[in-house]
């Protein structure tokens, strides 16, 4: 393991995975914040101690926890298939210069996602962000498939 990380491509690929898993683990207490603040609860036993009254108030979906909830799934829809495939990318050896291009755009891109999902950008900015982030993970996929195609 100690070998594979002198790779220079295999760091660059740990350093930007590392970078977008943080971000998607961050999602979570995100989702938890504005669930408290917005006072909107999915679960009766987080409840529990309410009276009936504040249960029926809390117990309710909010447009900004769903928001978070639909830009959290979105990266894990995204993020677990560039990790897989960008590991795999990185094992076939290529160029340092567009290695880094890959990853720099797609954590680049899902940052931007996900200001651009939180903060209700306009369309088409989470989009485009989306689709950028979507061609660089088909783009590994691609040079994979080329390198080392064995059927």
């Amino acid at each position: 393991m100690a070998e594979l990380m002198e790779n220079e491509v295999v760091r660059a690929f740990s350093t930007y995975a590392v970078i977008v898993i943080v971000k998607l683990l961050l999602m979570g207490p995100m989702t938890g914040y504005y669930r408290f603040t917005r006072g909107s609860f999915s679960n009766e036993e987080d409840v529990a101690r309410k009276s009936a009254e504040e249960k029926k108030k809390l117990l309710k979906t909010h447009p900004d926890v769903e928001r978070v909830r639909r830009c959290h799934q979105n990266d894990l829809e995204n993020v677990i298939p560039f990790v897989i495939v960008g590991l795999i990318y990185a094992l076939t050896g290529p160029e340092l210069s567009v290695a880094l291009l890959h990853f720099r755009i797609f954590a680049g891109a899902r940052i931007f996602h996900t200001i651009a999902y939180i903060g209700a950008l306009p369309q088409p900015s989470r989009g485009l962000s989306w689709v950028l982030g979507m061609l660089v993970t088909f783009s590994m996929a691609y040079r994979v498939l080329n390198t080392v195609l064995f059927l």
